[in-house]
């Protein structure tokens, strides 16, 4: 159901520049609860997540996909949206995460993107000096997740 979906909402997100993040389909309540993510560089507005729910909820009732009433969530992923592929490393390169480690660190720094080898990224951790400035090569075997986050330091510079 969930790739239906998917190519009913394609033309929608390719005409407004969007990725698809994720479309779930399950039970809220009483009725179906679809819910879809999507995003584009720089993020999105609820101008345009208006759009793609309007545009996917036509689509959806002129097909009678779901069948009885349900409830349509179009969201875009917020700072607490946890990576869950290689293409999250790839869609969020440049920006500043939070790493979770397994052994209970946490670790903050630029996401430069994923490894060639699609089992890592490259973390560029900030010290406390300019000169402190390292690349750090993360594995996905040593984490629990990764988390989009704002870098503090460069929010006070800007004031």
């Amino acid at each position: 159901m969930e790739e239906v979906i998917r190519a009913l909402l394609e033309p929608i997100t390719e005409e407004l520049g969007l990725d698809i993040i994720k479309i779930s389909l399950g039970s809220g309540g009483r009725n179906q609860l679809l819910r879809v993510m999507v995003d584009q560089t720089g993020g999105v507005d609820s101008d345009i997540l208006a759009r793609v729910s309007r545009g996917l909820a036509l689509q959806l009732d002129a097909e009678d996909l779901i069948p009885g009433a349900y409830r349509l969530e179009v969201t875009s992923p917020g700072l607490d949206y946890a990576f869950e592929t290689m293409a999250d490393f790839k869609r969020y390169a440049g920006e500043w995460v939070k790493v979770y480690f397994i052994d209970s660190r946490t670790v903050e720094g630029r996401n430069l993107g994923p490894l060639a080898s699609g089992d890592g990224f490259t973390l560029q951790i900030e010290g406390k000096r300019p000169s402190d400035k390292h690349d750090e090569v993360v594995l996905l075997n040593e984490i629990t997740k990764v988390v989009r986050a704002i870098n503090w330091k460069e929010v006070s510079r800007r004031k």
